[in-house]
């Protein structure tokens, strides 16, 4: 029988409430912690415990304090990535930055979609889909990337935008829930 972290990592139905994955979230909030606890002249760096955690993390890359994960060994972030103060990351499933992308403050990046079913809810029950998010994309400040979403290559997501489903390279979009519209 799968225990529940190779449910969540197999993209199945797991219960989000479970002893092994309670350990590794404990585990990650220590160490984003001890990021976001930096002293100023090492704002924007990443905390080297905190690199290490992740799946990949590239050159130069800058996450800016308070920065939020749940596990960080699903967060994949090329060379360049720049976060804001703020961003939010529940990183239940695998999540792809590309290099020289960019996020504004706030933005929140959820992969965990809890069932539908209000029993199967009030149970813990939830799916971890994906997060794909291509190179020199420009997420504005408090967008909202829901799960299972790929963001192409160039794009520009609009502050404030709630993007439900996948951007084209060098689409902009804006809104709630986000549309395309024309470059200026």
């Amino acid at each position: 029988m799968a225990s529940e972290r190779e449910k969540m990592e197999a993209g199945l139905m797991y219960c989000c409430v479970d002893d092994e994955l309670d350990r590794l979230r404990s585990r990650t909030y220590e160490i984003v912690h001890g990021h976001n606890s930096m002293p100023p002249s090492k704002r924007g760096d990443v905390a080297p415990e905190l690199a290490a955690l992740f799946g990949l993390a590239g050159d130069n890359i800058r996450l800016e304090a308070p920065f939020h994960c749940v596990y960080g060994y699903n967060l994949f972030l090329e060379e360049r990535v720049y976060m804001n103060v703020g961003c939010v990351i529940l990183d239940t499933a695998r999540v792809h930055v590309g290099a020289g992308t960019m996020f504004g403050p706030g933005v929140h990046v959820y992969c965990a979609e809890h069932s539908k079913d209000p029993v199967e809810r009030a149970a813990g029950l939830e799916v971890a889909k994906p997060v794909t998010i291509g190179e020199n994309v420009w997420v504005g400040g408090r967008a909202v990337i829901l799960p299972g979403v790929s963001i192409g290559a160039n794009a520009i997501v609009g502050a404030g935008s709630v993007v439900t489903r996948d951007v084209p390279p060098g689409a902009t979009v804006v809104g709630n829930p986000a549309r395309a519209v024309a470059r200026d």
